[in-house]
């Protein structure tokens, strides 16, 4: 599991923890209803991080079918594969396209929806310059 997934669960554990000790605490009067807000946190918790992973391989979908149009309009008849770098520490909407008449070039392109896509990183093969590689897009 990665760091940053750990330190989340144990904040949300930690919050959770705390707003039972609160709701222990009060009065009876009100005791029943703040177990219930507790547990309704815990469960909208629990949903938010078991749907979260799905919610972002549908949206990352969603993009590669945006960037796959986009360079289909943009570069007709060639061919591309489009990956991404799997981890948190990565950013799940970045998506590096490999084209194959362009080997050992990677060309990182930020897709926020289907008129905003623009190419934000490349790796050029060791010795070459940016510029240098056929589907550099200067910004």
């Amino acid at each position: 599991m990665h760091p940053i997934t750990v330190i989340e669960i144990t904040a949300s554990v930690v919050f959770v923890i705390v707003i039972f000790l609160i709701a222990l605490l009060l009065p009876d009067r009100v005791r029943k209803l703040s177990l219930i807000t507790a547990c309704s946190i815990t469960v909208l918790l629990l949903v938010f991080f078991a749907l979260r992973p799905y919610w972002i391989d549908y949206q990352v979908s969603q993009k590669t079918e945006q960037l796959n149009q986009y360079l289909e309009e943009k570069y007709p008849n060639q061919e591309w594969e489009i990956s991404r770098q799997v981890g948190r520490q990565y950013n799940a909407y970045h998506l590096e396209v490999t084209f194959k008449n362009e080997k050992g070039w990677i060309y990182t392109y930020s897709v926020v929806n289907e008129k905003n896509i623009h190419q934000s990183a490349w790796m050029p093969p060791g010795g070459k310059f940016p510029d240098g590689g056929k589907h550099y897009e200067q910004n």
